[in-house]
């Protein structure tokens, strides 16, 4: 019997990579802190905190209700979105598609590295006939699109615009050659395929687990082939950008409720922005992130550094209450199932 076996997994190999893994977490974890207190600190000083305790308590809520409306349409069609991808490997219904949705966009909310994918990935496998790689390809690729979308909304709103907030500004060229960089995978990975398989059966592995290997691969450029699909690609691509401007419209109704009147181009730097910020190392609720985002894209338009705190503290408690309600209900319904 092997050690890991006899020691109910728990050798060497095993006891090292979960070190490794616990190491690796704590070191993710205090970057995040560092980072959330820094921008926190930055982002908040010189509030008058008397005035944007005013400006929240006087929300109008019809406005809020609006923008929680448009955010669960958003939501709604980012799991029809994925699930285009989905039934290019099988049958997938639209309710599953949702549920799983929001409750990955629920655990990206708390969990490390994005795990909400893996969650939602999982979910979707436990209630199809579809390969955990193939589905996980999909979720991944997804998340590059809107990548590359947004580069390209964010692009276009800077150019129309008379002030421009120097780091997004600059930030768009970084993530503009990753966006093309990630289009370019997309469109080029699936054709490497032999040249894939030839590198796992040449690599210096057990040879019982090249076959686990080349199926994990055939599976996962699978799910990234689902792009190469004009109709689907075209289907994607329009809904892409309409699940963009519904959150750019939530944005302006979240703003209207505190009496700030926020342009539509406005609206979708701000999205930009906290979709850039999102991707650093962050706290739960991407505490001093968000603060950071809302203050240096804001205030260039004519935003107190005040009102840009008190709107983007209502934007966070109104994106966990719509998130968490839909993914909390999404996670009992899944248990119950």
């Amino acid at each position: 019997m092997a050690l890991d076996d006899a020691t109910g997994g728990a050798g060497p190999a095993s006891i090292v990579g979960n070190a490794m893994r616990g190491h690796v977490g704590r070191i993710s974890l205090a970057i995040a802190i560092v980072l959330a207190a820094v921008l926190l600190y930055y982002s908040v000083r010189g509030i008058d905190w008397a005035q944007a305790g005013r400006t929240i308590a006087g929300a109008d809520p019809a406005p809020l209700l609006g923008a929680a409306l448009f955010g669960t349409l958003a939501l709604f069609m980012r799991a029809y979105r994925w699930r285009i991808l989905l039934t290019a490997g099988g049958n997938v219904g639209v309710a599953d598609a949702f549920w799983a949705t929001a409750v990955g966009y629920f655990g990206n909310n708390f969990l490390p590295a994005r795990g909400g994918e893996i969650v939602r990935t999982l979910m979707i496998t436990s209630r199809s006939t579809l390969q955990t790689a193939f589905v996980l390809a999909t979720a991944l690729s997804e998340r590059i699109a809107d990548a590359i979308a947004l580069v390209i909304i964010s692009g276009a709103a800077l150019s129309i615009m008379p002030a421009q907030p120097g780091w997004l500004a600059k930030a768009a060229w970084p993530f503009a050659v990753i966006g093309v960089f990630g289009a370019m995978g997309i469109a080029i990975l699936p054709l490497l395929g032999s040249a894939g398989r030839r590198l796992i059966e040449n690599a210096p592995v057990p040879h019982r687990w090249r076959p686990r290997m080349l199926m994990m691969l055939e599976r996962g450029l699978s799910g990234i082939r689902t792009f190469h699909d004009v109709r689907r690609l075209s289907q994607f691509v329009a809904l892409t950008f309409f699940i963009w401007y519904l959150d750019a419209l939530g944005t302006v109704f979240a703003a209207g409720a505190l009496g700030l009147q926020m342009p539509l181009p406005v609206a979708l730097l701000v999205i930009t922005g906290l979709s850039l910020g999102s991707a650093l190392p962050s706290t739960p609720g991407y505490v001093g992130i968000y603060q950071f985002v809302a203050v240096t894209i804001l205030t260039p338009f004519g935003f107190s550094r005040t009102d840009a705190i008190a709107y983007i503290l209502v934007v966070q408690a109104l994106m966990y209450s719509l998130i968490g309600f839909w993914g909390a209900l999404g996670m009992w319904r899944y248990r119950r199932g």
